[in-house]
């Protein structure tokens, strides 16, 4: 029978996963210490969820496909060519009846047309992936140029703006004062964990993350697990495109461009193994909070955004090196 995880990896990874709360716990406490009346008002916790959800999802995005050992470098481009699409069409002859007329019905297609690129996109990487044999960061490396390219046809690199007040309640809203995005991510992230822990799909995905030769000698499709894994990530990369362009009344092609390092930083920190088989949900929204809390607080003591990015980056280097160094002395 083909085990992909033993108990004491379980409670290996439980156990990062208390790490990190530890550590979210004690930022929280610094920066409050250092910033008093300030850190923890409601306007900024409401403006750290505003940020969060698109990145979150991203995240996700980016996170099920390292668990199968690979990576998604298209999802922002992804994301980009189907906010235009959405863009175009919400701001088209469609939408321009006399009193708004059909306005619903453009919006539901405008997204359903969105969301199917991005499903298009992902599985045209999973085929890629699966049945060519390319691995990875190469196939999605190329479907990234390529998405760009075309969003840069399609837009001549101007931005396409002008959307209607209905969908911008989707990236601006608020319900009972927590933002709609929000509610989104904790609904993407309870779907993504349903289907890692309780369907077959997910179980697969860690499977094929541990030892993808052994998973197809256990009798499962692994190029059908494969491209059903780049759809759900080209998926979530078009519900975070939905959030993106709500949130800012506009599409263009080059938007989100720093968000894919970060969704790697997200993934890695929050205790998703590189090689693939490894990491929780949970771990990665953890890691997403902890990344914001930095972030957030980092900019209230004045400090530069750029200085902020080059810590992110040396927090990456030290968490990889630490579990790294945890390991060996197992």
């Amino acid at each position: 029978m083909l085990k992909t995880d033993t108990g004491r990896g379980r409670v290996s990874k439980h156990s990062e996963i208390l790490s990190l709360g530890a550590i979210l716990v004690i930022l929280v406490l610094l920066f409050s210490l250092a910033l008093p009346g300030k850190f923890l008002r409601p306007s900024n916790l409401q403006s750290m969820a505003f940020q969060l959800p698109e990145l979150g999802v991203l995240a996700f995005a980016m996170m099920i496909t390292m668990l199968t050992g690979g990576i998604n470098l298209s999802i922002i481009s992804s994301a980009n060519l189907s906010g235009i699409i959405m863009a175009m069409i919400l701001t088209g002859d469609l939408a321009s009846g006399p009193g708004g007329a059909g306005l619903g019905w453009t919006i539901f297609l405008a997204v359903l047309a969105g969301l199917s690129i991005s499903l298009l996109v992902g599985l045209v990487n999973g085929m890629i992936i699966a049945y060519i044999g390319v691995s990875p960061i190469l196939a999605t490396l190329g479907t990234m140029t390529l998405l760009e390219g075309i969003s840069l046809v399609i837009t001549r690199g101007y931005v396409i703006s002008g959307l209607p007040r209905e969908l911008l309640v989707i990236g601006n809203g608020t319900f009972l004062g927590v933002p709609v995005p929000m509610f989104i991510l904790v609904a993407v992230a309870v779907g993504v964990a349903i289907i890692l822990n309780k369907t077959r799909l997910g179980l697969s995905t860690y499977m094929i993350g541990s030892n993808i030769k052994a998973t197809g000698f256990s009798g499962i499709n692994t190029n059908k697990v494969t491209i059903l894994v780049y759809m759900i990530s080209g998926l979530l990369a078009g519900i975070a495109s939905l959030i993106m362009i709500a949130r800012f009344n506009s599409a263009k092609a080059g938007y989100g461009s720093s968000y894919l390092l970060v969704t790697v930083l997200v993934s890695v920190l929050g205790g998703i193994n590189p090689n693939g088989g490894f990491g929780k949900v949970s771990g990665v929204f953890l890691g997403l909070i902890l990344l914001q809390v930095i972030s957030s607080g980092l900019n209230l003591l004045g400090i530069s955004q750029f200085l902020t990015l080059a810590l992110w980056g040396a927090l990456l280097l030290g968490v990889e090196a630490l579990r790294l160094t945890r390991r060996r002395v197992r």
